[in-house]
């Protein structure tokens, strides 16, 4: 088999090595398209976002899209290009510089250039890697690294977690490298959402019984570059007996529900970790019961905002929330 570039670096070797022993194969590697591109463009590769939508969608980007960041993209083929400066317009980032380096190292090599807004590159060549020097522009959509995003950022009908709930709530979470996380109730969905910006390795799967809310997951989880997050319509627990195995839960809305948190800890792998919040009486006290039974952790979370009162300002409590968070020995 023949190969261009670097075949272990979003290439064939590895797909090949899911299917033949590495001692079975002779590499040959030579630079890839990414190191191409950068020797082109004089960009040093190790201050560069690298990354393939290159059959992906290519939403995957806008975790990247900070001001100043250069970023190098592979795509599928000629449409490509015309798709990510489409995204970068949209998303508020339409004066980025995106330049387009077509068949390279080959005799057909060329390299062009337009700001994003503007883009109007014709007969671009179907094998082409994309680089976006990130310009943000007056309201661009910039998701910044920490936990707790805005709430105005998602599309949600109320049913969200509050951004500090939220950022207390991952840290509670604490995911590792390759984890699944099981979001029952997902609601917006921002939980998921979160989890997975944390690390390009994490999966997460929301289980959402309303129909509407399901589908507004699906679209914030694509408006967050994370469209991989799989939604699962259904409700718990008989929606959570075909799901693969998760390494942590959390258990946002339904808790309250006959057999979900029995049927939550059955799935859960060993050493995982869930999480629990309650706001209503009744799932609070479901969740004593369960502190009482299996031991772990409860916390009372109280926070209040500034609000008008009269002509002068107050603090405005927000509705308490109890966690449990319990680990599975």
């Amino acid at each position: 088999m023949l190969a261009s570039g670097d075949p272990f670096l979003y290439g064939v070797g590895a797909t090949l090595s899911r299917h033949v022993a590495a001692e079975e194969m002779r590499t040959i590697p030579a630079p890839s398209a990414f190191s191409l591109a950068a020797s082109r463009l004089g960009w040093p590769l190790q201050e560069v976002a690298t990354m393939s939508l290159h059959g992906r969608p290519v939403d995957l980007i806008r975790p990247h899209l900070h001001p100043g960041r250069r970023i190098l993209a592979l795509t599928s083929d000629e449409k490509g290009p015309g798709e990510l400066a489409a995204l970068l317009a949209a998303a508020g980032f339409g004066q980025s510089q995106l330049t387009v380096l077509e068949a390279l190292g080959g005799a057909r090599e060329r390299q062009r250039s337009a700001v994003a807004a503007d883009f109007d590159l014709a007969d671009i060549d179907p094998l082409n890697v994309c680089a976006v020097d990130v310009a943000a522009g007056e309201g661009a959509c910039i998701l910044p690294f920490a936990v707790g995003l805005e709430d105005e950022l998602f599309e949600h009908d109320g049913q969200i977690t509050k951004r500090e709930i939220r950022a207390m709530t991952l840290s509670a979470l604490a995911p590792r490298h390759g984890e699944l996380l099981w979001d029952i109730g997902a609601g917006s969905g921002s939980i998921g959402i979160e989890w997975m910006l944390a690390d390009p390795s994490l999966k997460a799967i929301a289980i959402e019984q309303s129909p509407e809310r399901a589908a507004r997951v699906a679209r914030n989880a694509s408006a967050f570059g994370v469209p991989h997050l799989a939604v699962v319509e259904g409700t718990a627990p008989d929606a959570l007996k075909s799901l693969p195995e998760p390494d942590a839960i959390f258990l946002g809305g339904g808790g309250s529900e006959p057999g979900v948190i029995d049927a939550a800890i059955a799935a859960l792998k060993r050493g995982g970790r869930l999480v629990a919040n309650a706001v209503t009486l009744e799932m609070e006290a479901v969740l004593l019961s369960e502190h009482a039974k299996r031991g772990g952790t409860l916390t009372r979370i109280e926070i209040s905002r500034v609000g008008p009162v009269g002509g002068m300002s107050g603090w405005r409590p927000a509705m308490p929330v109890t966690q449990w968070r319990w680990t599975k020995g």
